[in-house]
């Protein structure tokens, strides 16, 4: 009896061995292909043929170079429109999800089905559309224009995870509210958006990386380089005939630390905000 007992203990901790080390073998390949371009950050140019997985010779001056080389103008711009996208977004993603959560009215459905629909077209199956409207408003080459090509496309996401996460929060809290002598605008800034805050900042960072990220809409709207953002700025160190690959991976390296850190920072929120109105 005594050994059953004692199998019945540890087949636990084995499954979550076993759970744990097939999580870190799934981390491990993920992380690989970032681990391989800091290295080849650190080589020289005569070394990024070598086969060795360790650089012979550290040059930290790829880093370095990349301040120098007038990248950080560009990283600048990429912060200006990833902020702005993201700032647009909630503005407006905030009022829609919150009415359309507590109000069933009339439509309700068809509005929500439209803002999802919306989601599924891409911007690059509609790079002419955009660039002939932005041409002419005179927006083209400018930040504006992709500021609101980023928050439009990033809205609809926006909308659905905070239409769920307001859903889920009891309406009895704010008619408690407004008992207390709060009014509709006190009970949602003072009760509904402190419980409300996971969703978003879930919103909050997929939004900046999805803008971050964007590239095919930025390299067809700006022409000018010190307007482009820092994913089309790096699209020159590729060349007809040769890739300057270690300065290219060297501002791709300081082109992720940012992302890296923020989501770093509110790693539990969003995991919060993503299980928003799973469990009522």
């Amino acid at each position: 009896m005594a050994s059953r007992g004692a199998v019945v203990r540890t087949m636990p901790r084995l499954k979550t061995v076993l759970v744990a080390a097939a999580a870190y073998v799934v981390a491990l390949i993920f992380l690989f292909p970032y681990v391989v371009m800091l290295l080849t950050s650190l080589r020289s140019q005569d070394s990024l043929r070598d086969v060795t997985f360790w650089p012979d010779e550290w040059v930290w001056s790829n880093l370095a170079g990349f301040w120098s080389s007038g990248l950080a103008g560009n990283l600048w711009v990429t912060i200006k429109v990833a902020a702005g996208s993201t700032v647009l977004v909630l503005l407006v993603a905030l009022p829609a999800a919150y009415y359309s959560a507590r109000h069933r009215f009339r439509g309700r459905t068809a509005f929500l089905i439209l803002v999802l629909i919306t989601q599924m077209f891409q911007p690059t199956a509609m790079l002419v559309g955009i660039y002939r409207e932005f041409y002419q408003f005179g927006l083209v080459d400018s930040i504006w224009s992709l500021i609101l090509v980023n928050g439009g496309f990033n809205l609809a996401f926006a909308v659905w995870i905070l239409n769920a996460y307001f859903a889920s929060i009891p309406r009895e809290l704010e008619e408690a509210a407004f008992i207390d002598g709060n009014g509709r605008f006190g009970a949602l800034f003072r009760i509904t958006m402190p419980l409300a805050m996971p969703g978003v900042i879930t919103a909050l960072i997929f939004t900046f990386i999805a803008a971050w990220n964007e590239f095919v809409v930025a390299l067809t709207l700006t022409t000018t380089p010190d307007r482009q953002p820092l994913t089309v700025a790096l699209n020159s160190f590729i060349g007809q005939y040769q890739v300057d690959w270690q300065n290219l991976f060297a501002g791709s390296v300081i082109a992720t630390i940012p992302v890296i850190i923020l989501f770093a920072l509110i790693e539990r929120k969003v995991v919060g905000g993503l299980t928003a109105g799973s469990i009522k």
